[in-house]
C-alpha cells in the first residue's frame, strides 16, 4: 500500500476564534436523508464542489456511507468504491481542503492518499481506534464527534463531555497532536430532539474542553420536528441553529446550504467576533 507523506493538516492554518469557518457536505451515497446523494456521479460532485468553493466554503467533507437513523452500513470496499474516483477529482480540481467523512481507518488511509487532510469520524475513534493511528502517521487533521448507541444519559452534558475527553485522549496517546483535533458534540446522533436542542442551548460549556467546536445541524430531524417541515425546507431552521451556534462559540459549520449559511457565519460573526467596516 501507497504510505501518505507526514504533513501538517490545513486545520493547524485556521485561526480559531477570529471567524466561524464553512464545511460543506458532499454525500457520495445513494440514500441520504436529505435527499442529495451523488453516489456514482464524480462530475455531478466536482460541479457541486466548486459551487460550494464560488459559494464561500472553506472546507469540504466527502461521506461514503449515510448515517441516517436506519442506515445500512457498508463495507470498507463499497465505500471506497463510492468516494475514490470523487476525492481524486476534487484533489485535481478544488483548491479546498478536503475531510474525509468515516469511522474505518482503512477508508481513512485510502482517503489521505487520494488528497483528503482530515478524517472526520463520526464514531469518535469508538467503532475503528486505528484511525487515530493513521491520523498520527500522516499528520491529518481528525474530528471526533459525539454518539452512542441509544439515548439514555445520566447527565446529558457532562456524559458528552467525558465521552469526547476519551475521544482525545484516545487521539493523544496514539500520537495525534492536539493542535490537530476537532470536537463535535455529534447533533442527532445518540440524542432525542429534545437532547439535541439542550446541547445547542449549552454549547458553550463544551468549550472547557479546550478545542474548537464543529457543529453539524443542517437540515437535521430536529429542525424538520420542530417546523413540521421536510428535509429540502429546512434552511430557515438551519440558519437558525447556526447563528445561535456561532454566538455559543462553533468554530466550523457543517452544512448543506453553503452560500446561504456562510452569509449567516458573516453576520453572526460580525456581531459576536466584531466588525470592521470596509476600507
Amino acid at each position: 500500500m501507497k504510505e501518505v507523506a507526514s504533513r501538517t493538516s490545513p486545520l493547524r492554518a485556521l485561526r480559531w476564534g477570529q471567524r466561524t469557518y464553512v464545511m460543506g457536505i458532499m454525500n457520495v451515497t445513494p440514500d441520504s436523508f436529505s435527499g442529495d446523494g451523488m453516489a456514482g456521479d464524480p462530475r455531478r460532485a466536482l460541479d457541486q464542489a466548486l459551487r460550494f468553493q464560488e459559494d464561500g466554503a472553506d472546507l469540504l467533507d466527502v461521506g461514503g456511507e449515510s448515517t441516517r437513523p436506519g442506515h445500512m452500513p457498508v463495507s470498507a470496499d463499497e465505500e471506497l468504491r463510492r468516494v475514490m474516483p470523487v476525492l481524486e477529482l476534487l484533489a485535481a480540481e478544488v483548491r479546498l481542503p478536503i475531510s474525509i467523512d468515516t469511522y474505518k481507518s482503512q477508508v481513512a488511509r485510502r482517503a489521505l492518499e487520494a488528497g483528503a487532510s482530515i478524517i472526520n469520524d463520526v464514531w469518535g475513534l469508538k467503532r475503528d481506534p486505528d484511525i487515530a493511528r493513521v491520523a498520527a502517521e500522516t499528520g491529518a487533521g481528525l474530528i471526533l464527534m459525539h454518539n452512542q448507541q441509544g439515548t439514555e444519559y445520566a447527565d446529558l452534558l457532562p456524559d458528552i463531555m467525558r465521552s469526547l475527553r476519551w475521544s482525545m485522549d484516545t487521539a493523544l496517546e496514539a500520537g495525534v497532536v492536539a493542535e490537530e483535533i476537532v470536537l463535535d458534540p455529534g447533533i442527532g446522533f445518540g440524542k432525542t430532539a429534545e437532547q439535541n436542542l439542550e446541547v445547542l442551548r449549552r454549547l458553550g460549556e463544551l468549550r472547557t474542553l479546550g478545542r474548537p467546536l464543529l457543529l453539524g445541524t443542517s437540515r437535521k430531524s430536529t429542525i424538520g420536528l420542530v417546523l413540521g417541515l421536510p428535509a429540502d425546507q429546512r434552511v430557515e431552521g438551519t440558519a437558525a441553529t447556526v447563528a445561535l451556534g456561532i454566538a455559543q462559540g462553533a468554530d466550523i459549520v457543517r452544512v448543506h446550504d453553503v452560500r446561504e449559511m456562510a452569509r449567516v457565519a458573516r453576520m453572526a460573526d460580525a456581531i459576536v467576533r466584531g466588525w470592521q467596516r470596509p476600507s
